[in-house]
């Protein structure tokens, strides 16, 4: 299975929320506002996008109502001292050939990957307060 992309964005309206230390699990794992702000946006664009969790690596956004499980993974450290945030999102569901107990066989989620992908891509670049820093096939940070 291949691994997917990781979107790294800057944006002042995604930085740390009021409160947010609360829920961490892990110190310094913020993102809470980017995984609000693309479960929403998604929904919009047609996604069952359902939940936003707080695990210790960082946040989690549920896509329900897929043949498979999915969700995408959101990551968000600290710029210096301030409340700004450098975020990086991924698709945390594998491209490629996966297999289904429900199906009974293996599905290729490569496409719905991909399209996935290129829907959070196209939600950051469409909002002029989202600044795409870069697309990488490693971890930016």
């Amino acid at each position: 299975m291949d691994s997917n992309p990781f979107l790294h964005v800057r944006s002042s309206k995604l930085g740390v929320m009021p409160g947010e230390d609360d829920e961490l699990v892990n110190e310094g794992m913020y993102g809470k506002a980017f995984s609000e702000y693309l479960r929403d946006a998604l929904a919009r664009n047609g996604y069952q996008a359902t939940q936003v969790v707080c695990e210790d690596w960082g946040w989690w956004v549920t896509i329900a109502g897929l043949q498979f499980s999915c969700g995408i993974g959101i990551y968000g450290i600290r710029i210096d001292d301030s409340d700004d945030l450098d975020l990086c999102a991924t698709v945390l569901t594998p491209r490629g050939k996966k297999w289904s107990w429900g199906r009974f066989g293996f599905l290729d989620t490569t496409a719905e990957v991909d399209r996935l992908h290129q829907t959070i891509r196209g939600i950051c670049t469409a909002d002029e307060d989202v600044t795409i820093v870069a697309e990488k096939p490693d971890f930016p940070f």
